[in-house]
């Protein structure tokens, strides 16, 4: 609390403004310290409640707040630890007819000595401080109606299994359908996926999860870094410098594009990027070349699937990936966010508003350490139905091969064009939610990248 007033956070070295409070209301916050009841905001006054829930409110944006479930704060039974910036704990309500279960996506794992349930559909995790909690969570491995659980001695109380509900951790059937169990989860496009895909596409992107992310060394002073070459197997080598000499002059167009390949992370804004050269770049790299259909041999009745060739290659020729261009500076194209239409070659405007756009563009500058936004930013987005529908277990396993020689194709079309580009390795896909209207689970960000004309020769990467 500052001298005027003003409330504060310090994380990392960086403070963070909460607003300003009131004498009252400031010390009304003290008890945040010991905890404070969801439901007590306003018990000393309607203005000092409202005061109290915005700083509540700002707090849980940033991460600085927990919600725990006990008789008191030395004795919480589960403590809810947001992991999104928009979670606040709300309680459907829940009828004795009601049959619940938990859900395939959820998991209990150790992290440190407490025990922690979550899952990727939800916006917060829940730290189990009760073993009795933990034992009580096996009933529900198997649908039960709300009226049997009340009876077990191990009953996990009626305000969490709502909240647990709420986060999709648990989730009620319809036992009158023979596949409620697995429809009840959500919609048609979460049927597709496997748990370890779904774990693994929020886990390894921001959005959805608190965990720290990025090139954060977290091993340094543990163990020793790798070195940048393996050290050589033993026996005896064929040496190929005869054959295919390192400093030959006869060289291939490819050959020399390979080689002049590199990241640029920053870019002339003077001098930015044309509309021309940027058809230029998706034509070559992302436009569909072919389209035709192929009925799977299931019978006499079997499924029709439509494919669409691209100049990079796939798995199982599914192309599942979709580019999306947050355009800051670009000669001949008004600033906005696109979807690239690689059938018909164009581009289509998606109505994102300007603070989301700033959002997603300054998240790419920090991803690559610039010092500013990109000219063009393009989020590279997956179908992931595409792909799931057809393969099991290695569904977004190969999602991420075909980002990978998409990136390469990106970097020698550009190199060949006389621009820059810096492949990203994370987006932020509930921004991308946001700024699309599409479910994270249904066509979401898989990996980023940076384009434009760079200015002086950049770092190798």
């Amino acid at each position: 609390m500052r001298a005027d007033g003003t409330v504060a956070a310090t994380i990392d070295d960086d403070a963070i403004s909460l607003g300003k409070l009131s004498a009252s209301a400031a010390k009304r916050a003290q008890d945040l310290k010991s905890g404070l009841p969801l439901e007590s905001f306003a018990t000393d006054g309607a203005d000092i409640g409202a005061e109290i829930e915005r700083l509540v409110r700002r707090l849980a944006m940033h991460g600085l707040l927990e919600f725990p479930l006990g008789r008191s704060r030395d004795d919480d039974a589960v403590v809810i630890e947001p992991q999104m910036p928009d979670y606040w704990p709300h309680m459907p309500q829940l009828s004795d007819a009601d049959v619940l279960a938990l859900s395939r996506f959820a998991y209990i794992r150790r992290r440190g000595n407490d025990m922690i349930l979550e899952s990727p559909l939800a916006g917060a995790l829940f730290r189990i401080c009760s073993p009795k909690i933990a034992a009580a969570l096996a009933l529900l491995s198997t649908p039960q109606p709300l009226e049997q659980l009340r009876q077990q001695d191990d009953f996990l109380g009626h305000e969490l299994l709502a909240l647990l509900v709420d986060c999709r951790i648990v989730f009620r059937i319809d036992s009158a359908r023979a596949d409620g169990l697995r429809t009840g989860e959500g919609d048609d496009s979460l049927i597709l996926w496997d748990f370890h895909d779904l774990l693994f596409h929020t886990r390894s992107t921001l959005g959805r999860h608190a965990n720290p992310v990025g090139g954060l060394c977290p091993f340094a002073g543990l163990i020793a870094p790798l070195p940048a070459v393996r050290p050589a197997w033993p026996g005896q080598k064929v040496e190929l410098g005869d054959i295919s000499p390192a400093g030959s002059q006869d060289i291939s167009a490819v050959t020399k594009v390979l080689h002049e390949r590199h990241s640029t992370r920053i870019f002339d804004d003077q001098r930015p990027i044309t509309l021309s050269e940027l058809a230029r770049l998706l034509d070559t790299a992302a436009r569909v070349r072919s389209r035709w259909q192929s009925t799977l041999d299931f019978g006499d009745d079997g499924p029709v699937v439509s494919f669409a060739s691209r100049p990079y290659p796939s798995g199982g020729a599914n192309y599942p990936l979709e580019l999306y261009l947050a355009v800051n500076k670009c000669d001949g194209l008004a600033s906005g966010f696109y979807h690239y239409d690689a059938d018909a070659h164009a581009l289509v405007p998606i109505d994102a508003r300007n603070d989301e756009l700033d959002a997603h563009l300054a998240g790419g500058a920090f991803a690559m350490g610039a010092p500013a936004a990109p000219q063009i930013l393009i989020t590279i987005a997956a179908r992931f139905g595409r792909v799931s529908w057809k393969y099991s277990s290695i569904a977004y396993a190969l999602i991420l091969k075909d980002v990978g020689v998409l990136m390469q194709t990106l970097y020698i079309v550009l190199t060949d064009l006389g621009l820059g580009g810096c492949a990203i390795g994370t987006a932020d896909i509930s921004l991308f939610a946001k700024m699309t209207g599409l479910g994270f689970h249904v066509e979401g960000p898989v990996s980023q990248f940076a384009i434009g004309r760079g200015t002086t020769p950049p770092s190798a990467g």
